[in-house]
């Protein structure tokens, strides 16, 4: 088998773990009546965000050779995703937050480092093929979108996306993943120093927050920060609040209603497709023009869940799981080219730890806490035929998120200046 056939086994397994429950995680918690908790659960991400890859990070620089850490990592994600499940199935709907939610921390945890090692042992395999990495990843990296994909569509046809049998396949891809990880992946040599050793200050990137010296860049990674707030809403709220549509009896045999992470999946192929779009519109635009134009993105997201339905105005859920692609990819691919482009190259890789530490730690933290306000604020469970719903004024919500958007999209463009040069 090809260096490139292992990695692109590695993509499709390294993000179908995470695609097992992402997007469907919420309406397990529906089911078991602990609405107000989903936002703790997606948040936690966040939270860990925030200092495990770079922990992780420094042992695979100095003591560990990346590709046995990894594995290492998806061996203890994935044990303690399978005792979520395990205690889901044994406890039934008398599921207590506290374990539950420490079985699922330990788990995302060690699986969130796994994202940048993912990336580290690519391109360490490429680079030692002789392959220029900005042409040769990007075609492997889509199969870890099309195993997030085929995740998603598994949980929904088998009817887990409602239970805990979503943690138990995350669980066993991730297993098989730390599996495949140490027998099939190439040793990454561990690059000894030979005098001048980074400091931990330097490893865990913090000398990358020198760039708040810059106003330029100070702008850039706040609204950064402030945009990333959007990005878990959806993950961990639209699929309880499609499924709800089971709830009214005009729409309990429609099959958005039924199949959500089905319909959400397009969100997903979207996000693969609109990839091609980004150098066009960079080079074209620049990047306040882009990334406007992914904030007003996420205001139509947002703003055709308001209106949509899963029956006769299905169209609207299905052009905003379109929308999606640009409204992500726009914003997260996007402003990583263009840290890329602005910083120095001796604090790239801490820049870039730095733009997902505003995005994916504190914004989307923030994101998903605010956005559980606002949803109990609006909304209340319901027991309809032996299953818990979350019902409401879920328009009123998806608006008060489309405005916050288009929000920060006035203010980012005022604030934000920055001349392109085509």
């Amino acid at each position: 088998m090809s260096m490139k056939h292992r990695l692109i086994i590695m993509n499709f397994l390294q993000f179908a773990v995470w695609g097992a429950y992402l997007t469907s995680m919420g309406s397990y918690l529906v089911s078991l009546n602990q609405t107000s908790h989903i936002g703790m659960f997606y948040a936690i991400q966040g939270i860990v965000s925030m200092f495990m890859p770079a922990l992780i990070g420094v042992v695979a620089d100095r003591w560990v050779p990346a590709q046995k850490l990894y594995s290492l990592c998806h061996f203890i994600a994935g044990v303690f995703m399978i005792a979520a499940g395990y205690y889901g199935y044994s406890a039934g709907a008398g599921v207590e937050f506290s374990i539950l939610f420490t079985l699922y921390t330990i788990s995302v945890a060690f699986y969130m480092p796994t994202l940048a090692l993912s990336n580290s042992v690519a391109y360490s395999v490429l680079d030692k093929a002789g392959l220029d990495t900005i042409k040769a990843f990007p075609p492997i990296r889509i199969f870890g979108t099309i195993g997030f994909i085929c995740a998603m569509l598994f949980v929904d046809v088998t009817g887990y996306q409602h239970t805990h049998a979503q943690f138990f396949t995350s669980g066993i891809l991730g297993l098989a993943l730390a599996v495949y990880a140490i027998s099939y992946l190439p040793d990454i040599a561990i690059v000894r120093s030979d005098g001048a050793s980074k400091s931990i200050v330097e490893s865990l990137g913090l000398d990358a927050f020198r760039l708040f010296r810059s106003r330029k860049m100070a702008i850039f990674f706040i609204f950064s920060m402030l945009l990333g707030v959007s990005l878990q809403i959806t993950n961990g709220f639209a699929n309880p609040f499609i499924t709800s549509f089971k709830a009214i009896p005009e729409f309990v045999d429609s099959f958005g209603a039924n199949h959500a992470n089905a319909l959400i999946s397009i969100s997903q192929v979207s996000e693969t497709l609109c990839i091609l779009l980004i150098p066009v519109f960079l080079r074209k635009f620049g990047i306040k023009k882009v990334m406007l134009i992914a904030m007003a993105a996420w205001a139509l997201r947002f703003g055709l869940f308001g209106v949509g339905d899963p029956g006769p105005n299905v169209w609207m859920f299905i052009l905003s799981m379109i929308v999606y692609g640009v409204a992500f990819d726009f914003f997260n691919i996007s402003g990583s080219l263009f840290v890329d482009k602005e910083t120095a190259t001796s604090i790239r890789s801490s820049a870039q730890g730095l733009f997902m530490l505003m995005t994916n730690g504190v914004g989307a933290t923030v994101g998903t806490l605010g956005a559980q306000a606002v949803v109990s604020r609006f909304t209340h469970p319901i027991e309809h035929n032996g299953t818990y719903y979350t019902v409401g004024d879920w328009s009123s919500v998806w608006y008060i998120f489309a405005g916050y958007a288009l929000v920060v999209a006035v203010l980012f463009a005022f604030i934000f200046n920055y001349k392109h040069r085509q």
